[in-house]
């Protein structure tokens, strides 16, 4: 890759971020501010690294792209990049995609423990009970002695591991696409699905949408899980067959906590919102506390290593 310095007509990088709250970045690059406002701060085709505003439609994402003739590297806030993807034909050859790995790694671990926890102990309920001034008592599973087994075990499958370890589960299985050794037992191949989800108490969606992953938890997978089992999906809408999942709530046999769905944002009236045995949350795995710290030393390291020519981290695509 070329250094900045030999592309003097192309040294310009678009933040999400103002510049001046991102400590450490290095001299000799045009730092601009855009988060998605209607007018640009600068002229895209001098651009020479987008990072991608946080949180905002795929549209408006895109925009810049066609005219941003001398982008080398298009920096995602998100470990998925399948919103951008569509763009990479805009892209002059040798421009890369990054994704954000890591970054969300301890706030989606997090949440996706939250929903297990509050889906198995009955929160939603309990606080139904409490806005309606009632005591309502009821015992309910806990994650003490449950097999969970995780889909999906890249770094954020891997933190989820990392945030079970305390709560005495008596197994924790992972599946990837490929099968390998860890420090903490073998990664499963996909193809080991159907083996392994009849003896799983929980299952935690943790995988990138991709085009084996769509799709992926229909009503074979749904139909081999155990009954009275919990999917939890903290990956993305698509991965599952929303008909199919309705199907088996509705019936009563399994019990599901989504922080995405598909369609998304699920609008009003949709079955899923009152189906029974499900708890949602709006897409909240990644916008926390721990965002901005990590988004912010993830830029850093990577536009340190863009402006000395070296090779950047996380690079999942290539334009043509």
């Amino acid at each position: 890759m070329a250094t900045p310095d030999q592309r003097t007509d192309a040294r310009d990088v678009w933040l999400p971020i103002p510049p001046d709250e991102i400590e450490g970045l290095p001299v000799g690059l045009h730092y601009v501010h855009w988060d998605a406002g209607p007018d640009y701060p600068a002229d895209p085709a001098r651009c020479a690294f987008y990072a991608v505003p946080y949180m905002k439609s795929p549209e408006i994402l895109l925009r810049p792209l066609p005219r941003m003739s001398r982008v080398r590297v298009v920096q995602a806030l998100t470990a998925g990049t399948e919103q951008l993807l569509p763009g990479l034909s805009d892209l002059p050859s040798g421009a890369q995609l990054c994704n954000a790995r890591g970054l969300h790694d301890a706030s989606t671990a997090e949440l996706a423990l939250t929903l297990t926890l509050a889906a198995l102990r009955g929160i939603p309920g309990f606080v139904r009970a409490q806005d309606a001034g009632e005591w309502r008592p009821d015992r309910r599973p806990a994650l003490a002695d449950k097999s969970v087994l995780i889909v999906g075990y890249g770094s954020i499958g891997s933190a989820i591991e990392d945030r079970l370890t305390p709560f005495e589960c008596a197994r924790v299985v992972r599946i990837a696409r490929t099968a390998r050794d860890t420090v903490r037992g073998p990664v499963h191949p996909l193809s080991d699905l159907s083996a392994l989800l009849p003896q799983a108490d929980v299952v935690v969606l943790a995988t990138p949408l991709t085009d084996t992953t769509r799709g992926l938890v229909g009503s074979t997978f749904l139909g081999q899980m155990k009954d009275g089992a919990l999917l939890v999906n903290v990956a993305r809408g698509g991965v599952v067959d929303t008909a199919a999942l309705l199907a088996e709530l509705e019936s009563g046999r399994l019990y599901a906590a989504l922080d995405v769905t598909d369609p998304e944002p699920l609008p009003a009236g949709h079955p899923l919102w009152h189906a029974p045995g499900v708890l949602i949350t709006p897409h909240v795995g990644g916008p926390s506390s721990a965002f901005l710290p990590r988004a912010k030393r993830l830029l850093r390291d990577q536009l340190t290593l863009f402006a000395a020519g070296e090779p950047l981290r996380n690079v999942v695509a290539t334009a043509e």
